[in-house]
């Protein structure tokens, strides 16, 4: 028997030679830091089974909006409901309140806000607001899922389609966003998105969409598959540079059922077998909507953060702020993971987020784009 900073160690060296009885106690002992040993490692084994279970199930959040401190839902409705009877309507408030609330809090506030004014809050809030504060006060009154589903309802209701933006959507959201997506879709508009999709686009630019959509993404694991990454990446070489034409159903494939982690080693593993990157191969090969979404995708699947700050970074330095994609961005990711991407917008700027709104856009709604993205960090 050994004593240690960490406690009594036994092992067969230190058999005794005692009575009977104390060559007994010996025997438990060892079974029992036997046993001990192998619960241990069950234990450990159980843990790191669960780690490869969830280690990358949900992305992490870095929103600029949550939960308020001592949140009180009828004092909120209250200030609203006034802010709403003053003469010429309180925006600040609304501002104030709204953008500093999580959509549950918001929620809560709306079902006071009825009880005390015996009427709606959203329909007082559109009568009350107007242009681009009412486009992100009502946004805001939805939770993530649902405001995304809207967008992409809107994006291909009625004539013609607004391929930005469901490209956008798509191609950007997380495996488990685009379950939540299909669900509220349904709920909301009584349709299947598969459907929708499928009735408003066409080629291979509809099969990528519903690749997307049918989730068949896997869950990212812990081990690393080094021959499965370059069995990937040569198959996407040898399906595009490599020949004439493009086998677009293997690429559709790939980028559609791979996990985030293992495509991303999966085009640095591409650079090995092609002269191009993946982003200047899918510029090469593919045209039109097909390529967009192939390159909104692998620089989502790169950096999602960074393509936000840059697609926000274009829509308020282009001539006359494109405000339709600066409120998208904003209101569907306040809640997600804007945090970061001010900060990947202070890195490849060199300025704040918070500084460009306010060289660029005005009035309330650049107060209410401010209260969502918070103070600088």
């Amino acid at each position: 028997m050994r004593g240690g900073e960490r406690g009594i160690v036994f092992c067969p060296k230190d058999k005794p030679s005692h009575p009977f009885h104390l060559n007994t106690a010996w025997t438990y002992l060892c079974i029992i830091s036997t046993q001990l040993s192998t619960f241990k490692m069950a234990m450990v084994s159980e843990f790191l089974g669960q780690l490869c279970l969830n280690i990358g199930a949900n992305e992490p959040k870095h929103p600029t909006v949550v939960p308020a401190t001592d949140f009180n839902p009828d004092t909120d409705a209250a200030r609203i409901e006034t802010a709403m009877k003053t003469k010429g309507v309180d925006e600040q408030t609304i501002i104030d309140v709204l953008t500093k609330r999580t959509y549950s809090q918001r929620r809560d506030i709306a079902f006071a806000y009825e009880r005390r004014a015996k009427k709606d809050l959203i329909s007082a809030l559109k009568g009350a607001l107007s242009g681009s504060l009412e486009a992100v006060i009502l946004g805001l009154m939805k939770s993530t899922s649902q405001y995304d589903a809207s967008l992409i309802r809107g994006s291909i209701k009625g004539a013609g389609t607004d391929e930005e933006t469901l490209i956008e959507v798509l191609c950007s959201r997380s495996n488990e966003e685009l379950v939540d997506i299909k669900k509220v879709y349904k709920e909301l508009f009584k349709k299947d998105l598969e459907k929708d999709v499928a009735g408003d686009t066409s080629g291979n630019f509809a099969k990528l969409l519903l690749a997307l959509v049918e989730t068949n993404r896997a869950a990212p694991i812990a081990v690393v598959d080094y021959e499965k990454i370059d069995q990937d990446a040569r198959a996407l070489y040898e399906a595009g540079v490599k020949i004439k034409g493009t086998d677009v159903p293997i690429w559709i494939s790939i980028m559609s059922e791979r996990s985030v982690p293992h495509l991303q080693k999966v085009f640095q593993r591409y650079k090995s077998y092609s002269p191009y990157d993946m982003q200047e191969s899918i510029a090469k090969e593919v045209k039109g909507d097909l390529q967009k979404s192939f390159l909104v995708l692998v620089e989502c699947f790169e950096n999602k953060q960074l393509y936000f700050a840059k697609r926000l970074n274009e829509a308020m330095k282009s001539k006359g702020a494109k405000e339709k994609i600066v409120t998208r961005i904003i209101v569907s990711r306040c809640e997600v993971d804007l945090k970061k991407i001010c900060s990947e917008y202070k890195t490849s700027t060199g300025e704040s987020l918070q500084k460009t709104i306010l060289e660029h856009t005005k009035g309330d709604y650049q107060k209410v784009l401010l209260g969502l993205c918070g103070p600088e960090q």
